[in-house]
């Protein structure tokens, strides 16, 4: 050890492409991957789209000496495909599912079924309780026109969140996993911005890998060049990211990936290149020997509080688009459920008055089909209208929370400043002495303000009237 109380810790994550029966030569690289994981001798090894469990009790199996301690992630119709192999024993994990994730009807794409998640486990290394969180978000299948942005934006936001309150008494916070993110999108910059996680690519001292970190290169033969496009050496989608606490300092020593096929080896692990880091640990001196607990406020980042501010204003608006295109969506769907009952009803009253005289071989047939076809559309117009009813609840509840942390970000103390017209924000000052003029025990006030560059006004409302 470099110095006293100073541990070293390494993490692998790969996302394993691991589809039965679609993936290439699946049950072989799984057992190049078992290889590998029993040679190096990880501490912690983070997998995503392991999505048969009889693919991960394979690796159990196979790493029993290695890695004793694992655990599975069940979620959705066929599995989150996370999973987690550790070292240190796991004493606690829990399973977040994201409450978007794609549409059922783009089977081509898969994403609905495999029910996307973030899963957390908690475990003692050398005495300091570590968080590590698995995670998988929704692919982009188009840079150009990204139908999944708004869906992708939540689960960033549910992600950041999930991390903020569950990682308030941890002394070391580890992430990893396949984000489907460039570092400087949206939802990357979002979490980030707001959890104080570092990216160990950024922040590693030595770095031996692909070109810029890539974690999604041509030179694999796994991977579909129009997928790359219009990055043509290719992208940076998979990450590990951490953080430590007032109790422990981590600091990123080297960090390092795979760069396509394997050596003495046929292909690579998978369609994605692996990470691997070690991270060294150092406990910090605590005042009096208390474990201070952290708190897991919006404070607890180092960005300024008006970059979080636009961060989660630019989110936002993703959100608002994609609640006017579900919206479009659930209007369609009531399109169709309503054809399909006139389609059900219109022919029992239409067909006596072309026939009233006797039966029609004809009409039967042309009764049958319009009663499959009604039919059809109502089971399909009911079903989508529920999907995309749910889809706009999950869509609303994530723009009142970032209205929510806007107003806390702007106003401290918990209260928000609503626009009342014209252009211009509130400032933090305008907000501390709207609230020093505010009454202790109040839960209700209201106090108006002008922009003191012109035009807007702002009220300032308390956390009261935020939730209405």
């Amino acid at each position: 050890m470099s110095a006293p109380h100073a541990v070293r810790m390494r993490v692998f994550s790969l996302n394993c492409w691991g589809i039965r029966h679609l993936s290439r030569h699946c049950a072989q690289r799984y057992q190049m991957l078992a290889e590998m994981l029993d040679r190096e001798q990880h501490d912690i090894a983070l997998l995503q789209e392991v999505w048969s469990e009889s693919d991960y009790l394979f690796l159990k199996q196979a790493l029993t000496t290695s890695y004793p301690f694992s655990y599975y992630f069940r979620s959705g119709v066929i599995g989150s495909g996370l999973a987690v192999l550790s070292k240190h024993r796991i004493e606690d994990a829990l399973l977040y599912q994201y409450s978007l994730n794609g549409y059922p009807y783009m089977i081509h794409h898969g994403d609905w079924f495999g029910g996307k998640a973030v899963g957390l486990v908690v475990m003692d290394v050398c005495g300091m309780k570590a968080h590590v969180y698995v995670t998988h978000l929704h692919a982009e299948y188009s840079r150009a026109k990204d139908d999944y942005l708004p869906h992708r934006t939540v689960q960033s936001w549910e992600l950041l969140n999930f991390i903020r309150h569950t990682s308030a008494d941890a002394d070391l916070v580890v992430l990893g996993g396949d984000l489907n993110m460039h570092p400087q999108d949206l939802g990357t910059r979002l979490l980030r911005a707001h959890t104080g996680l570092r990216d160990c690519y950024v922040e590693t001292d030595t770095f031996d890998g692909c070109e810029d970190g890539i974690t999604l290169i041509d030179d694999n033969p796994f991977t579909k060049k129009k997928d790359l496009l219009p990055f043509e050496k290719g992208i940076r989608i998979d990450y590990i990211l951490m953080k430590g606490s007032d109790r422990v300092c981590v600091r990123c020593e080297s960090m390092s990936t795979t760069k396509g096929c394997v050596p003495d080896k046929p292909f690579p692990y998978s369609d994605h290149e692996s990470l691997t880091i070690q991270l060294l640990l150092q406990r910090t001196g605590c005042m009096d020997g208390v474990r201070h607990t952290q708190r897991y406020s919006t404070s607890d980042t180092d960005t300024p509080a008006g970059e979080r501010v636009e961060v989660v204003k630019e989110a936002r608006g993703i959100v608002q688009d994609g609640l006017h295109q579900t919206e479009r969506g659930r209007l369609l769907a009531m399109c169709m459920l309503g054809l399909g009952l006139a389609l059900l009803l219109l022919p029992a009253g239409a067909l006596p008055w072309f026939y009233p005289h006797g039966h029609c071989p004809l009409s039967y047939a042309l009764l049958g089909l319009m009663g499959a076809l009604g039919i059809a559309l109502v089971v399909c117009g009911a079903l989508l209208y529920v999907l995309f009813t749910t889809q706009l609840k999950a869509l609303s509840g994530a723009e009142d929370g970032m209205k929510m942390m806007m107003g806390s970000l702007r106003g401290g103390s918990g209260a928000c400043w609503e626009e009342e017209g014209g252009d211009g924000e509130a400032t933090g000052a305008g907000a501390a002495e709207a609230e020093r003029t505010m009454p202790a025990s109040s839960s209700s006030v209201s106090v108006s303000r002008s922009s003191p560059h012109g035009g807007a006004r702002f009220r300032l409302t308390t956390p009261l009237d935020c939730e209405e």
